[in-house]
């Protein structure tokens, strides 16, 4: 069974960077395109940004210039370096891969930034 696990969530003030991880652990046998989702109180889940197996990354308007995904295919993570963070980037934010031709998520971590 194939499980994502993030890490690297808390609380942080405004202007200061935070780094989340995602590990996915099982018998992975394919790993195509992989990202992290946000989601706020009240709102719907938003893409943050996506990387795909070769390095090709995406990433929503509103964290442009401020986050980086990488990922590290050999050990099957990716990685979010959140950096000049918002109080408006506070929710919590999803792992997402798609991983042996499944969609996985992760359980999901809370970013929380002060003003």
């Amino acid at each position: 069974q194939v499980q994502l696990v993030e890490s690297g969530g808390g609380l942080v003030q405004a202007g200061g960077s935070l780094r989340l991880s995602c590990v996915a652990s099982g018998r992975i046998l394919s790993s195509t395109v992989m990202g992290w989702y946000r989601q706020a109180p009240g709102k719907p889940r938003e893409l943050v940004a996506s990387i795909t197996r070769s390095g090709a990354t995406s990433y929503a308007d509103s964290v442009k210039g401020r986050f980086g995904i990488s990922r590290d295919n050999a050990k099957n993570t990716v990685y979010l370096q959140m950096n000049s963070l918002k109080p408006d980037d506070t929710a919590v934010y999803y792992c997402h891969g798609f991983l042996n031709g499944r969609v996985e998520w992760g359980q999901g971590t809370q970013v929380t930034v002060s003003s």
